[in-house]
């Protein structure tokens, strides 16, 4: 092999490594842990804590300033649905979907809003569409098969 040959892939081969490294350095920054808190942030720990009644306002603010955000009237439709709130839970979950129509964990969601209210058709419709969502298969998917076999059984038995 030539020098200019093994130099030049020397040369690539220590980009690579750069490039590759670069994220690992960054990922350490200690300016990214200081960033003040959204509502949408604090709202999802609240969400993740089970505190609904203080998620709620968080989350009304986030789709106030940004109305395309399926991931805010998603929670904001579980809180809901958590304090048997099941129209606002309702309305949120299709906003979510009228923006994401794929969003997985609408899909769920709704889903199992739909058993609440007895209405297996509709919460089979919504299996059926994370089953071709999550064609390599997904948690969302798994969660509503298992709560449609839940409630079937319950109404076998």
């Amino acid at each position: 092999m030539s020098m200019a040959r093994t130099t030049g892939l020397v040369g690539i081969v220590l980009v690579s490594l750069a490039i590759l490294a670069a994220p690992v350095f960054s990922a350490g920054s200690s300016s990214s842990s200081r960033r003040p808190q959204t509502d949408y942030t604090r709202a999802v720990k609240a969400v993740k804590a089970g505190h609904y009644r203080t998620a709620i306002p968080l989350l009304e603010r986030e789709v106030a300033r940004d109305r395309n955000s399926a991931d805010a009237y998603n929670y904001l439709g579980f809180s809901h649905r958590k304090l048997g709130n099941l129209q606002a839970a309702m309305d949120n979950y299709r906003m979510a979907l009228q923006i994401d129509p794929k969003h997985k964990g609408a899909h769920e969601y709704i889903g199992e809003l739909y058993l609440m209210r007895n209405d297996l058709a509709k919460a089979k419709e919504h299996l059926a569409k994370l089953d071709d969502i999550c064609w390599l298969g997904c948690e969302e998917y798994d969660d509503l098969k298992a709560a449609v076999r839940q409630y079937e059984a319950k109404q076998q038995g």
